[in-house]
């Protein structure tokens, strides 16, 4: 753990192994993305047809490209300067998307109440400042807009969590641990690296004391679990699932 590191560091390491990390990406984003937040996104979102949306991290740009097929006007911002090389390079020409590069901590260059709906898929825990980038979400809503953001669970996903298992590998509990610590942390999933990524934890009262702050009024709050569906096409996540890896918001202006 080191609380020392901020966003630019995040930034450095995420351009170090984008390309990397965007290996795994299919059109539905990566396994867990089409798992467990991609159905709870869609639902949230309801019909985009039409509206002005900010995928606020987008990183390669498959959210962006979902979101545009339902008829959306889609700003993808991203701080990762090679993400967006990336997502430019996946994205038809066809699409009605525009990529820009920015930190959500400070967008600005973008005019106040610009978007009707403001998505941000597993983003916000990367940002040493996320109560200015939550502050930056609401000065770009209309009135009456949407703010909808999922993170890692912080009750769950924290630094020092992970499995136990016995001698011979069998999954006993998941652990979790340092829950109260506010700070940076180093964690190599889904990458092993020597140079792991960086996210920021906080615990979930301050996630909600920061959004209320910020003036949104919290619609709902999903934990995200997979359909029967789903497990049917997964089924080792039937084992796996024992708590939430994810919480997304829903957020109103």
């Amino acid at each position: 753990m080191n609380k020392n590191f901020k966003t630019q560091e995040a930034i450095r390491r995420w351009d170090m192994h984008a390309e990397t990390f965007a290996s795994g990406y299919s059109e539905v984003g990566d396994i867990h993305r089409e798992v467990f937040l991609n159905p709870t996104l869609l639902d949230l979102l309801d019909s985009v047809h039409g509206k002005r949306v900010l995928d606020a991290g987008c990183g390669e740009g498959y959210l962006s490209r979902m979101l545009s097929k339902l008829g959306a006007s889609v700003l993808g911002i991203d701080y990762s300067n090679k993400m967006l090389e990336i997502a430019k390079d996946r994205t038809p020409k066809s699409l009605d998307i525009r990529y820009e590069h920015g930190n959500l901590e400070d967008l600005s260059f973008l005019e106040d109440q610009s978007f009707d709906l403001i998505v941000s898929n597993m983003v916000i825990q990367d940002l040493s400042e996320y109560d200015r980038a939550i502050n930056e979400m609401y000065r770009l809503l209309v009135d009456g807009g949407w703010f909808i953001f999922s993170i890692l669970h912080p009750c769950f996903i924290t630094p020092g969590s992970g499995w136990v298992k016995s001698e011979d590998g069998e999954k006993l509990y998941w652990k979790v641990d340092n829950y109260f610590y506010e700070g940076a942390y180093e964690q190599a999933i889904p990458l092993d690296q020597d140079e792991k990524l960086v996210y920021f934890h906080r615990t979930l009262t301050s996630y909600v004391d920061t959004v209320i702050r910020a003036g949104f009024r919290i619609e709902q709050l999903v934990e995200p679990k997979p359909s029967s569906e789903i497990l049917e096409k997964y089924p080792s996540f039937t084992e796996d699932f024992r708590c939430s890896d994810f919480l997304v918001f829903k957020l109103a202006k």
